[in-house]
């Protein structure tokens, strides 16, 4: 169960970050051999690049967003105390 909440995290991370653009570097070496015969980094050059926010992740977070504002609209106060318990059970099962 651990493993899917890393996972799940780890997408919802990576899809924030491609809707909302981000800066890497990119790094291209070049290498050549030296007098033994062994390869030897000759030029690094580093350049920063951004890349640019993707529509189609923005649309899949805020589906999601949407998602969850409308699961709990049609609860009842007793079903939601029951999910709220639940939630909390979960919670006091990761700090374990």
């Amino acid at each position: 169960m651990k493993n899917t909440a890393k996972i799940s995290k780890a997408l919802n991370e990576a899809i924030y970050k491609k809707a909302v653009g981000y800066e890497t570097d990119e790094i291209v070496e070049e290498y050549v051999y030296d007098e033994f015969g062994d390869l030897k980094l000759n030029k690094k050059k580093v350049t920063k690049k951004y890349v640019s926010p993707d529509l189609q992740s923005v649309k899949m977070l805020l589906d999601k967003l949407k998602g969850r504002e409308n699961r709990y609209r049609n609860y009842s106060d007793e079903q939601l105390l029951e999910e709220k318990q639940k939630l909390l059970e979960k919670l006091s099962q990761l700090k374990n």
